[in-house]
């Protein structure tokens, strides 16, 4: 499966859907952090999917 590139640009305009906050980009789990929510929203196909439900709960 080839991976598509995410857009770092596109992390300028993305907010954390919960808070508001500013997003951090990782790159190795393919995410969107919002520390502030302590949630991750993963990018699948280059496109972050920035649903609650979708993310995944940091500890």
């Amino acid at each position: 499966m080839t991976e598509i590139a995410f857009d770092r640009r596109m992390l300028e305009a993305l907010v954390c859907p919960v808070t508001q906050s500013v997003l951090s980009y990782d790159a190795d789990r393919q995410e969107l952090v919002s520390q502030a929510a302590h949630l991750a929203f993963p990018i699948r196909d280059g496109i972050p999917i920035m649903l609650v439900t979708e993310a995944r709960r940091l500890d």
